[in-house]
């Protein structure tokens, strides 16, 4: 039986980020229609535990997801944040159908359009040019993941922050301080230091 079409409403956002990449025919948008279907999660919900396989790969359309792995000593380490117009999923338990190690729970109310890895397949097939779209997400993945394992090796605390704030500049204020903490491998007692050695104004003469 044939899957009903999302209302159009729900999936612009998603088709407004693929014509972005690569313009959408017509047959193309309404592929996305019947394969990406929409779901809420609730602030701390989760929605993918350890232990179990990805299934499914979600596109934020509103909200905050992050994934991390909490280690044997009860740390929390965050691999990524998501928000608006932002991917995430495990992608090795996704592709290699395996139990994943790390856990994606919700920091706000989110609603994602999610797509199952039989969905995203058959959308290859259908449309290759979703494969070349979605190629072209997992390189830029792929970049960003180097770029930070470079950036923990060879820069500073200070210097991790700077970045984070020059990046992620809509995060700084909207994510509670442990999960920026977290996220650039410091505590939040030291990030607070950052965070106030930063905002005290440079120069001036002395009495």
């Amino acid at each position: 039986m044939k899957k009903p079409s999302l209302p159009a409403a729900s999936i612009d956002p998603l088709l407004s980020y693929f014509d972005g990449l690569i313009p959408l025919s017509d047959a193309e948008r309404e592929l996305v229609r019947t394969r990406f279907h929409p779901r809420l999660f609730r602030r701390r919900q989760y929605v993918l535990q350890e232990g179990q396989v990805c299934t499914q790969c979600y596109f934020v359309v509103r909200g905050c997801l992050k994934m991390y792995r909490i280690d044997d000593k009860g740390g929390t380490h965050i691999l990524q944040f998501a928000t608006e117009n932002y991917w995430i999923n495990d992608l090795g338990s996704f592709h290699g159908v395996k139990p994943s190690a790390l856990t994606i729970d919700a920091l706000e109310d989110t609603m994602v359009l999610e797509i199952s890895r039989d969905d995203l397949i058959s959308l290859y097939i259908q449309a290759p040019k979703f494969d070349r779209i979605f190629r072209v997400l997992m390189e830029s993945s792929f970049v960003r993941l180097q770029e930070r394992l470079l950036q923990n090796i060879s820069s500073t605390a200070e210097e991790r922050y700077q970045s984070f704030e020059e990046v992620y500049p809509h995060l700084v204020g909207r994510l509670p301080q442990v999960q920026i903490a977290s996220f650039l491998g410091i505590t939040p007692e030291f990030l607070s230091r950052l965070r106030n050695r930063r905002a005290k104004p440079s120069g001036g003469s002395k009495s």
